[in-house]
């Protein structure tokens, strides 16, 4: 608890020390109140988020695909969840994004992403897991708010802060001061030993932080919320119970997600009822399982 309560302090004195000096601001997220480091424009981001949308679209491993069975469910869900988030707490944001999707032919990826600026591309491979146009929802949901929220962003910026130097960060939170534990913290926010002093559990935060709040677009799209639930145990099923340890993980353990989604639920569920459910249409059938 007690390093717990250092590694706040060191990240609060870090985003105050770098907004002092003319790097940064910090930003708070409208959904969960969290304060985030941020160094980096919105225009900045978004053109970020274009040049490695062409990047992986021009790439010749890539194939897009053609079919309109694959295309057109995933335009569907896009444009629902991309109208959802222009009613959102994103929505100035939301409207600034230049929304494009492509459908990515690789039926033995299971994933999707969405980039600053709103180029969203999903891989074919997710089909079997999404199941639906619901369960699809969800997993589109959810990247969306990785861009919205400036997760990327603030991964760029706890990079750049490890840059900023020792002797900087180091005087302004007292590493001299002879106190092991903090130093480790500081150390961490620096880069050594980072993948389990500080950066990954931020990582686990925007995770978590995709997970609420984009159940909350895509109940607001029209979307059962529930299939969100649905979908993670299939992806737990998939896993095969693999994978690392949470604490080691940059993604909260299936299980966790599973029960945060079911606590979230309520909340989720009462945006639902108030919109026109769409229907649990079917994703189609891909090879490669």
């Amino acid at each position: 608890m007690m390093q717990m309560r250092r590694l706040i302090r060191t990240r609060t004195i870090v985003c105050l020390l770098v907004g002092g000096i003319g790097l940064s601001g910090c930003q708070t997220n409208p959904y969960t109140g969290r304060s985030q480091l941020l160094m980096t424009s919105v225009g900045q981001e978004m053109q970020m988020g274009a040049q490695a949308y062409d990047q992986v679209r021009s790439d010749p491993k890539v194939k897009l695909s053609q079919a309109p069975r694959e295309i057109e469910p995933v335009k569907r869900v896009a444009a629902r969840i991309v109208e959802a988030a222009k009613r959102s707490k994103y929505a100035e944001m939301a409207q600034q994004f230049q929304w494009e999707v492509s459908v990515i032919k690789d039926d033995k990826t299971a994933n999707a992403f969405a980039l600053p600026g709103g180029k969203m591309a999903v891989y074919t491979g997710i089909f079997p897991v999404a199941k639906t146009e619901a369960g699809l929802a969800a997993v589109m949901g959810h990247e969306v708010v990785h861009a919205l929220a400036r997760h990327g962003a603030e991964r760029m910026s706890q990079g750049q802060v490890t840059n900023i130097g020792l002797q900087v960060v180091g005087a302004a939170i007292g590493l001299s001061g002879g106190d092991p534990m903090l130093g480790q913290a500081t150390m961490a926010a620096l880069g050594v030993g980072a993948q389990v002093g500080l950066l990954l559990p931020y990582s686990r935060k925007h995770e978590s932080e995709a997970d609420y709040i984009g159940i909350l677009l895509a109940a607001d799209a029209g979307y059962d919320p529930q299939e969100s639930v649905h979908l993670w145990e299939r992806m737990e099923q998939l896993s095969g119970g693999g994978g690392p340890a949470e604490f080691l993980s940059t993604h909260p353990g299936h299980e966790t997600r599973i029960e945060q989604l079911k606590k979230w639920m309520p909340e989720a569920m009462a945006i639902y009822q108030k919109r026109a459910p769409m229907p649990a249409t079917p994703l189609p059938e891909v090879g490669g399982r």
